[in-house]
């Protein structure tokens, strides 16, 4: 499961409505958080890198992600809550993605806390 690469906004909103959280953090920052804490907790997730960027330009949406992986389709997602839940399911899409051969995962095994949530599909690079 090597070169797949989760990379989270950092500064995006907290939701749909609000830029922030009652204590002034962006829900990016929250989101980013809860990858880093799970992928570095649990070794089912040790072959996915995560990583944050200031922007991700998809300020359309809210808790936006980029999945990619050198030779596979990519995919940008978002509207997420910025929460370690949110999290799981990405990174359990993201295990099943590092594992297939071209970037494409059947529906059936998408994790119920993604559907819904892709906004683009990247060609591969």
């Amino acid at each position: 499961m090597t070169g797949a690469k989760v990379t989270a906004c950092s500064t995006c909103r907290f939701d749909g409505e609000a830029r922030e959280d009652a204590d002034g953090v962006r829900g990016g920052r929250h989101l980013v958080a809860a990858l880093t804490a799970l992928a570095a907790e649990e070794p089912h997730y040790a072959g996915i890198a995560v990583e944050s960027v200031a922007c991700l330009w998809a300020c359309a949406e809210h808790c936006v992600v980029n999945l990619q992986a050198p030779g596979k389709v990519g995919y940008i997602a978002g509207r997420f809550a910025p929460d370690a839940e949110a999290a799981r399911a990405i990174l359990d899409f993201a295990v099943g993605y590092a594992a297939s051969e071209d970037g494409g995962v059947p529906y059936r095994d998408w994790p119920e806390g993604v559907k819904g949530h892709f906004i683009a599909r990247t060609p591969a690079g």
